[in-house]
């Protein structure tokens, strides 16, 4: 009996002693936990917004946490998940090809992709241009070059040529362009590329004959609980499928029309994790897909891929 209250006191003393040890993290090794630590996340760019949104809640909650995102490309943002030792989450508006996949298997990595949101890309032309009906043919004619002059279209229109502008070459709303819109046909000479998204904005409010090409969540007005509201510094062009665009058959990207497909020009967003550790990039990547990140999602204007979205019926908002 005594001998084995002896192994028992034993096995307390080198508990308690194991417990009092602190462990000190060799150099190089994560300390990061799923409520605490400091995470990597690339970002597609044109997503900054909604992310800064979202990571503000989230260090809110977990204050003992720290989301550093990189705004990148959508082409650096999948190149740092694959090529970087300590960064484990992208956000994108694609999947992994089946050759970054290979990639990821080759290293015995099995990446996960989870869709969070519905994104619209808007048109945006400068406040004094009152020409906002526009098809997808229409756009497609303009993006490679087949149309070049406004009054190809709008033969009132007082402008000269066209002007299209983009954020980023390397951007995913230049990938969507060329993918969706084009075909895969190239950009004609009238096509320019900046180098970030206010830019375009700003570039846009300041060229009569521009015509950006943006994430709707830089747009929003985050003031109107409706979704009703753009960027007062320029006009939202409506979008139609059809062979001619008219009120009755063009759609604005609000949420509701986002949501429910009347607005042609729409994208996925993504969350691609890969880590094998199971620590704080788990824990935003289920923070985004979940609740609470589903509702600032739902707040932004975009589309969350599990929340409802609230139909506002207001005459005129198509136009």
């Amino acid at each position: 009996m005594r001998r084995i209250q002896f192994n028992l006191f034993g096995i307390l003393v080198m508990l308690v002693l194991f417990m009092g040890c602190q462990h000190k993290p060799k150099k190089g090794e994560r300390t990061d936990t799923p409520t605490s630590g400091t995470a990597y996340v690339a970002v597609d760019e044109s997503f900054a917004p909604i992310i800064e949104q979202e990571i503000s809640i989230f260090h809110m909650m977990y204050p003992d946490t720290k989301i550093v995102p990189q705004y990148v490309t959508e082409v650096d943002a999948v190149n740092r998940l694959l090529k970087c030792k300590d960064l484990w989450l992208a956000i994108t508006s694609r999947r992994l090809t089946p050759e970054e996949k290979k990639s990821f298997n080759s290293r015995s990595y099995e990446p996960r992709e989870i869709k969070i949101a519905t994104d619209g890309l808007a048109l945006i032309i400068n406040k004094h241009n009152n020409d906002t009906l526009i098809t997808v043919s229409q756009i497609r004619d303009i993006l490679t070059g087949k149309v070049k002059r406004w009054k190809e279209i709008y033969p009132k229109s007082r402008l000269k040529d066209f002007l299209i502008v983009f954020d980023n070459p390397n951007s995913s709303t230049v990938r969507f362009a060329i993918d969706s819109i084009c075909n895969g046909k190239p950009f004609g000479s009238n096509v320019k590329a900046l180098s970030k998204n206010e830019q375009v904005i700003d570039f846009v409010s300041k060229t009569p004959n521009a015509i950006g090409i943006i994430g709707v969540n830089w747009l929003s007005d985050n003031n109107d609980s409706t979704k009703l509201s753009f960027s007062k510094k320029i006009h939202v062009m409506s979008v139609s499928n059809a062979l001619e665009a008219d009120p009755a058959n063009s759609w604005k990207p609000y949420q509701a029309y986002i949501y429910d497909k009347s607005y042609p020009l729409t994208r996925s967003i993504y969350c691609i994790l890969n880590d094998p550790g199971f620590g704080l990039p788990w824990a935003f990547e289920a923070f985004l897909a979940k609740d609470r990140g589903q509702r600032i999602i739902l707040k932004s204007g975009l589309v969350p891929e599990t929340q409802p979205v609230r139909i506002v019926n207001v005459n005129g908002g198509n136009n």
